[in-house]
Protein backbone atom coordinates (compact mmCIF):
# COMPACT_ATOMS: atom_id res chain seq x y z
CA UNK A 1 0.00 0.00 0.00
CA UNK A 2 1.51 3.32 -1.02
CA UNK A 3 1.53 5.74 1.95
CA UNK A 4 -0.34 9.01 1.84
CA UNK A 5 1.69 12.18 1.36
CA UNK A 6 2.94 14.24 4.27
CA UNK A 7 1.41 17.72 4.07
CA UNK A 8 2.29 21.05 5.55
CA UNK A 9 -0.33 23.78 5.49
CA UNK A 10 1.48 27.02 4.87
CA UNK A 11 -1.00 29.92 5.08
CA UNK A 12 -1.27 32.20 2.11
CA UNK A 13 -3.17 35.00 3.79
CA UNK A 14 -5.57 35.84 1.04
CA UNK A 15 -8.25 33.23 0.57
CA UNK A 16 -11.66 33.52 2.16
CA UNK A 17 -11.94 29.74 2.33
CA UNK A 18 -11.72 27.87 5.65
CA UNK A 19 -8.23 27.15 6.87
CA UNK A 20 -8.13 23.42 6.24
CA UNK A 21 -6.86 21.34 3.33
CA UNK A 22 -9.17 20.62 0.39
CA UNK A 23 -10.72 17.17 0.68
CA UNK A 24 -9.26 16.00 -2.62
CA UNK A 25 -5.74 16.58 -1.31
CA UNK A 26 -6.19 14.03 1.45
CA UNK A 27 -7.35 11.38 -1.00
CA UNK A 28 -4.45 11.62 -3.44
CA UNK A 29 -2.03 8.74 -3.02
CA UNK A 30 1.64 9.40 -3.37
CA UNK A 31 3.48 7.98 -6.39
CA UNK A 32 5.96 5.22 -5.54
CA UNK A 33 8.97 7.17 -6.65
CA UNK A 34 8.38 9.96 -4.15
CA UNK A 35 9.19 9.91 -0.48
CA UNK A 36 6.31 9.72 2.04
CA UNK A 37 7.29 13.27 2.95
CA UNK A 38 5.73 15.72 0.51
CA UNK A 39 5.32 19.25 1.82
CA UNK A 40 3.00 21.69 0.09
CA UNK A 41 2.93 25.46 0.19
CA UNK A 42 -0.84 25.56 0.46
CA UNK A 43 -3.46 28.26 0.11
CA UNK A 44 -5.20 28.97 3.39
CA UNK A 45 -7.08 31.86 4.90
CA UNK A 46 -6.37 34.80 7.15
CA UNK A 47 -7.70 38.00 5.64
CA UNK A 48 -11.25 37.76 6.89
CA UNK A 49 -9.99 37.63 10.47
CA UNK A 50 -8.98 41.26 10.33
CA UNK A 51 -11.66 42.87 8.16
CA UNK A 52 -13.71 44.05 11.13
CA UNK A 53 -10.90 45.73 12.97
CA UNK A 54 -7.39 46.18 11.65
CA UNK A 55 -6.32 47.90 14.85
CA UNK A 56 -7.34 45.00 17.06
CA UNK A 57 -5.75 42.54 14.67
CA UNK A 58 -2.47 44.40 14.77
CA UNK A 59 -2.45 44.19 18.57
CA UNK A 60 -3.13 40.46 18.67
CA UNK A 61 -0.14 38.40 19.78
CA UNK A 62 -0.48 34.72 18.85
CA UNK A 63 0.91 32.06 21.17
CA UNK A 64 4.56 31.15 20.53
CA UNK A 65 5.32 28.50 17.95
CA UNK A 66 8.05 26.16 19.17
CA UNK A 67 9.72 23.97 16.58
CA UNK A 68 10.88 20.62 17.91
CA UNK A 69 13.81 18.73 16.43
CA UNK A 70 12.70 15.15 15.70
CA UNK A 71 16.25 13.76 15.41
CA UNK A 72 16.09 13.18 11.67
CA UNK A 73 18.46 14.17 8.88
CA UNK A 74 18.89 17.81 7.83
CA UNK A 75 20.69 19.28 4.86
CA UNK A 76 24.11 20.50 5.99
CA UNK A 77 27.51 21.58 4.76
CA UNK A 78 27.71 22.14 1.02
CA UNK A 79 24.22 22.11 -0.50
CA UNK A 80 24.47 21.95 -4.31
CA UNK A 81 21.40 23.27 -6.09
CA UNK A 82 20.56 22.36 -9.68
CA UNK A 83 17.84 24.36 -11.43
CA UNK A 84 15.49 23.16 -14.17
CA UNK A 85 13.79 26.02 -15.99
CA UNK A 86 10.68 24.36 -17.38
CA UNK A 87 9.16 26.56 -20.05
CA UNK A 88 10.27 29.94 -21.29
CA UNK A 89 12.00 32.31 -18.87
CA UNK A 90 13.89 35.36 -20.08
CA UNK A 91 17.53 35.81 -19.03
CA UNK A 92 16.49 38.70 -16.78
CA UNK A 93 13.89 36.50 -15.08
CA UNK A 94 16.38 33.71 -14.52
CA UNK A 95 18.87 36.14 -13.00
CA UNK A 96 16.31 37.22 -10.36
CA UNK A 97 16.25 33.67 -9.01
CA UNK A 98 19.93 32.82 -9.44
CA UNK A 99 21.07 36.07 -7.81
CA UNK A 100 18.83 35.22 -4.85
CA UNK A 101 20.39 31.76 -4.51
CA UNK A 102 23.89 33.22 -4.76
CA UNK A 103 23.00 35.72 -2.04
CA UNK A 104 22.21 33.07 0.60
CA UNK A 105 25.79 32.21 1.57
CA UNK A 106 28.07 34.58 -0.36
CA UNK A 107 31.84 34.20 0.07
CA UNK A 108 32.47 37.86 0.84
CA UNK A 109 33.88 39.11 4.11
CA UNK A 110 31.54 41.40 6.09
CA UNK A 111 31.67 45.06 5.14
CA UNK A 112 30.22 48.09 6.87
CA UNK A 113 27.40 48.01 4.31
CA UNK A 114 26.63 44.37 5.07
CA UNK A 115 26.70 44.94 8.82
CA UNK A 116 24.12 47.71 8.82
CA UNK A 117 21.96 46.48 5.93
CA UNK A 118 19.40 43.65 6.13
CA UNK A 119 20.64 41.07 3.64
CA UNK A 120 19.59 37.72 2.24
CA UNK A 121 22.54 36.08 3.99
CA UNK A 122 21.47 37.52 7.35
CA UNK A 123 18.01 36.09 6.77
CA UNK A 124 19.58 32.69 6.05
CA UNK A 125 21.50 32.77 9.34
CA UNK A 126 18.32 31.79 11.15
CA UNK A 127 18.12 28.65 9.02
CA UNK A 128 21.78 27.97 9.80
CA UNK A 129 21.10 28.41 13.50
CA UNK A 130 18.59 25.56 13.40
CA UNK A 131 21.03 23.38 11.46
CA UNK A 132 23.87 24.00 13.90
CA UNK A 133 21.56 23.66 16.89
CA UNK A 134 21.04 20.06 15.77
CA UNK A 135 24.79 19.50 15.74
CA UNK A 136 25.09 19.72 11.95
CA UNK A 137 27.56 21.61 9.81
CA UNK A 138 26.92 25.19 8.75
CA UNK A 139 25.41 25.35 5.29
CA UNK A 140 26.97 26.64 2.09
CA UNK A 141 24.51 26.93 -0.78
CA UNK A 142 26.08 26.27 -4.19
CA UNK A 143 24.46 26.91 -7.57
CA UNK A 144 25.95 24.04 -9.55
CA UNK A 145 23.87 23.47 -12.67
CA UNK A 146 21.10 25.00 -14.77
CA UNK A 147 19.07 23.22 -17.44
CA UNK A 148 16.65 24.89 -19.87
CA UNK A 149 13.59 22.94 -21.01
CA UNK A 150 12.00 25.51 -23.29
CA UNK A 151 10.39 22.78 -25.40
CA UNK A 152 8.07 21.63 -22.58
CA UNK A 153 9.34 18.03 -22.77
CA UNK A 154 6.46 16.74 -20.63
CA UNK A 155 3.81 19.12 -21.94
CA UNK A 156 2.22 22.18 -20.39
CA UNK A 157 -0.05 20.29 -18.02
CA UNK A 158 1.94 18.48 -15.35
CA UNK A 159 0.95 16.06 -12.64
CA UNK A 160 2.84 16.16 -9.35
CA UNK A 161 4.47 12.87 -10.33
CA UNK A 162 5.75 14.64 -13.47
CA UNK A 163 7.39 17.27 -11.27
CA UNK A 164 9.23 14.62 -9.26
CA UNK A 165 10.31 12.96 -12.52
CA UNK A 166 11.69 16.27 -13.80
CA UNK A 167 13.56 16.63 -10.52
CA UNK A 168 15.01 13.14 -10.89
CA UNK A 169 16.29 13.99 -14.36
CA UNK A 170 18.53 16.65 -12.86
CA UNK A 171 20.53 13.88 -11.21
CA UNK A 172 21.10 15.67 -7.91
CA UNK A 173 22.83 13.48 -5.34
CA UNK A 174 21.87 13.10 -1.69
CA UNK A 175 22.44 16.30 0.25
CA UNK A 176 21.59 18.49 -2.73
CA UNK A 177 18.43 20.16 -4.00
CA UNK A 178 16.77 19.84 -7.39
CA UNK A 179 14.86 23.04 -8.06
CA UNK A 180 12.09 22.77 -10.66
CA UNK A 181 10.67 26.13 -11.75
CA UNK A 182 7.68 26.22 -14.10
CA UNK A 183 6.86 29.14 -16.38
CA UNK A 184 3.65 31.15 -16.29
CA UNK A 185 2.05 29.12 -19.10
CA UNK A 186 2.58 25.75 -17.37
CA UNK A 187 -0.26 24.28 -15.29
CA UNK A 188 0.69 21.92 -12.48
CA UNK A 189 -1.74 19.66 -10.64
CA UNK A 190 -3.05 21.57 -7.62
CA UNK A 191 -1.35 24.85 -8.58
CA UNK A 192 -3.50 27.84 -7.55
CA UNK A 193 -6.37 25.65 -6.37
CA UNK A 194 -4.32 24.16 -3.56
CA UNK A 195 -0.63 25.05 -3.67
CA UNK A 196 1.95 27.62 -4.74
CA UNK A 197 4.80 25.12 -4.52
CA UNK A 198 6.04 22.05 -2.69
CA UNK A 199 9.11 20.20 -1.50
CA UNK A 200 9.72 16.49 -1.29
CA UNK A 201 12.43 14.00 -2.21
CA UNK A 202 13.24 11.47 -4.91
CA UNK A 203 15.52 8.46 -5.11
CA UNK A 204 19.20 9.28 -5.69
CA UNK A 205 20.94 5.93 -5.90
CA UNK A 206 20.59 4.25 -2.52
CA UNK A 207 19.69 7.56 -0.85
CA UNK A 208 17.26 10.37 -1.57
CA UNK A 209 17.69 13.91 -2.84
CA UNK A 210 15.44 16.83 -2.02
CA UNK A 211 13.48 18.69 -4.64
CA UNK A 212 11.49 21.91 -4.66
CA UNK A 213 8.90 23.01 -7.16
CA UNK A 214 7.66 26.61 -7.51
CA UNK A 215 5.50 27.98 -10.32
CA UNK A 216 5.19 31.44 -11.87
CA UNK A 217 1.65 32.46 -10.96
CA UNK A 218 1.47 35.68 -13.01
CA UNK A 219 -1.07 34.52 -15.60
CA UNK A 220 -2.89 32.01 -13.39
CA UNK A 221 -3.25 33.20 -9.79
CA UNK A 222 -1.06 36.17 -8.79
CA UNK A 223 -3.59 37.15 -6.13
CA UNK A 224 -3.02 33.81 -4.48
CA UNK A 225 0.68 33.12 -4.97
CA UNK A 226 2.26 36.55 -5.58
CA UNK A 227 0.69 38.63 -2.80
CA UNK A 228 1.57 41.29 -1.66
CA UNK A 229 2.69 42.29 -5.17
CA UNK A 230 -0.81 41.74 -6.53
CA UNK A 231 -4.31 42.41 -5.23
CA UNK A 232 -5.57 39.47 -3.15
CA UNK A 233 -7.92 37.10 -4.90
CA UNK A 234 -10.30 37.21 -1.94
CA UNK A 235 -11.01 39.32 1.10
CA UNK A 236 -10.28 42.98 1.66
CA UNK A 237 -8.64 44.66 -1.31
CA UNK A 238 -5.70 46.98 -0.96
CA UNK A 239 -3.03 48.64 -3.05
CA UNK A 240 -0.45 46.00 -4.03
CA UNK A 241 3.18 46.65 -3.24
CA UNK A 242 5.72 47.34 -5.94
CA UNK A 243 7.74 44.26 -6.90
CA UNK A 244 11.43 44.93 -6.11
CA UNK A 245 12.68 43.40 -9.37
CA UNK A 246 9.82 44.70 -11.49
CA UNK A 247 8.31 41.26 -12.12
CA UNK A 248 5.26 40.32 -10.04
CA UNK A 249 5.44 36.65 -10.99
CA UNK A 250 9.16 36.18 -10.34
CA UNK A 251 9.22 38.27 -7.17
CA UNK A 252 6.34 36.15 -5.93
CA UNK A 253 8.33 33.03 -6.81
CA UNK A 254 11.21 34.28 -4.65
CA UNK A 255 8.90 34.47 -1.61
CA UNK A 256 7.67 30.92 -2.16
CA UNK A 257 11.14 29.60 -2.98
CA UNK A 258 12.58 31.16 0.18
CA UNK A 259 9.83 29.58 2.27
CA UNK A 260 10.29 26.13 0.77
CA UNK A 261 14.08 26.22 0.75
CA UNK A 262 14.15 27.06 4.46
CA UNK A 263 11.76 24.17 5.10
CA UNK A 264 13.73 21.80 2.86
CA UNK A 265 16.97 22.37 4.75
CA UNK A 266 15.49 22.16 8.25
CA UNK A 267 12.96 19.38 7.54
CA UNK A 268 13.95 17.60 4.31
CA UNK A 269 12.54 14.15 5.05
CA UNK A 270 9.95 14.69 7.78
CA UNK A 271 12.19 14.17 10.80
CA UNK A 272 13.67 17.64 11.18
CA UNK A 273 12.40 20.81 12.83
CA UNK A 274 8.64 21.31 12.86
CA UNK A 275 5.68 21.76 15.17
CA UNK A 276 2.59 19.59 15.24
CA UNK A 277 1.77 16.36 13.50
CA UNK A 278 4.26 14.90 11.04
CA UNK A 279 1.45 14.69 8.47
CA UNK A 280 0.70 18.42 8.81
CA UNK A 281 3.83 20.11 10.16
CA UNK A 282 4.52 23.78 10.69
CA UNK A 283 8.03 24.50 9.45
CA UNK A 284 10.40 27.39 10.05
CA UNK A 285 8.69 29.89 7.72
CA UNK A 286 5.17 28.49 8.10
CA UNK A 287 4.84 29.79 11.63
CA UNK A 288 4.90 33.39 10.36
CA UNK A 289 2.42 33.43 7.46
CA UNK A 290 2.24 36.76 5.67
CA UNK A 291 4.76 38.44 7.98
CA UNK A 292 7.40 40.42 6.10
CA UNK A 293 7.98 43.41 8.36
CA UNK A 294 7.34 44.67 11.86
CA UNK A 295 3.72 45.34 12.74
CA UNK A 296 2.39 42.84 10.20
CA UNK A 297 -1.08 41.39 10.60
CA UNK A 298 -3.46 39.53 8.28
CA UNK A 299 -3.79 41.51 5.08
CA UNK A 300 -0.88 43.83 5.92
CA UNK A 301 2.68 42.72 5.14
CA UNK A 302 4.27 44.97 7.75
CA UNK A 303 6.52 48.02 7.63
CA UNK A 304 8.99 47.55 4.79
CA UNK A 305 11.76 49.41 3.06
CA UNK A 306 10.81 51.31 -0.09
CA UNK A 307 13.16 51.97 -2.99
CA UNK A 308 13.26 55.73 -3.50
CA UNK A 309 13.49 55.41 -7.28
CA UNK A 310 11.13 52.57 -8.12
CA UNK A 311 8.84 52.80 -5.06
CA UNK A 312 9.09 49.01 -4.78
CA UNK A 313 8.93 47.35 -1.35
CA UNK A 314 11.56 44.99 -0.01
CA UNK A 315 13.11 43.80 3.24
CA UNK A 316 16.53 42.41 2.26
CA UNK A 317 19.31 43.14 -0.20
CA UNK A 318 21.36 40.59 -2.10
CA UNK A 319 24.19 40.21 -4.54
CA UNK A 320 24.58 42.67 -7.43
CA UNK A 321 22.43 45.25 -5.66
CA UNK A 322 19.34 43.05 -5.78
CA UNK A 323 16.39 43.70 -3.50
CA UNK A 324 13.97 41.00 -2.38
CA UNK A 325 11.02 40.36 -0.11
CA UNK A 326 11.46 37.27 2.06
CA UNK A 327 9.18 35.81 4.75
CA UNK A 328 9.88 36.17 8.44
CA UNK A 329 11.28 33.04 10.07
CA UNK A 330 10.62 31.68 13.54
CA UNK A 331 13.35 32.82 15.89
CA UNK A 332 14.58 29.66 17.65
CA UNK A 333 15.49 31.69 20.75
CA UNK A 334 12.36 33.78 21.31
CA UNK A 335 9.97 31.43 19.42
CA UNK A 336 8.49 34.50 17.75
CA UNK A 337 8.52 35.78 14.18
CA UNK A 338 11.74 37.49 13.19
CA UNK A 339 11.17 39.93 10.30
CA UNK A 340 14.26 41.44 8.72
CA UNK A 341 12.99 45.04 9.02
Amino acid sequence: MVPLPHYEYLPWLLSSHPAHPPHFMASIRQPKESTPVLVFLLLLSFTDLCVASRKLSSLYQPPPTILTYHRGALLEGNIPISVLWYGKFSPSQRSIITDFLLSLTPPHRPTTFAIITPTVSKWWRTVDYYVQKAGKRKTHVLLTNQVLDEGYSMGRLLRRSDVSELARRLGVMAGGVALVLTAADVAVEGFCSAACGMHGSVAAGSARSVYIWVGDSLSQCPGQCAWPFHEPAYGQQGQPLGAPNGDVGLDGMVINLATLLAGSVTNPYGGGFFQGDRDAPVEVAAGCPGVYGKGAYPGYAGKLRVDVKTKASYNVEGEKGRKYLVPALLDPISNSCLPMV
